[in-house]
């Protein structure tokens, strides 16, 4: 499922226009994505926790060439499933 997919379940489930769907979607993401940005957690009780894990500086191989590389500190948003979500997909 991509995005215009998820716009035309959540219109045709909540009786709205996609127009509509797709401002709720873009709304999502922008609030889940600033929240991020901020440091700060969205737990969705039931559906899962989106976060900010930080990772550490460390080497790496160029693999074409061999060569050791140091790669910066880096911030990567994570998911981790809830219960719910766990449950249902079993």
């Amino acid at each position: 499922m991509n995005k215009g997919d998820l716009v035309d379940a959540i219109a045709k489930q909540m009786d709205m226009s996609k127009s509509g769907a797709e401002a709720v979607v873009n709304a999502f993401v922008a609030t889940v994505t600033g929240t991020l940005k901020k440091g700060e957690k969205v737990t969705l009780t039931g559906f899962g926790t989106f976060s900010i894990s930080r990772r550490g500086a460390r080497k790496a191989r160029n693999p074409r060439t061999g060569e050791t590389i140091m790669v910066k500190p880096s911030k990567v948003p994570r998911f981790k499933a809830g219960a719910g979500l766990k449950s249902a997909v079993k």
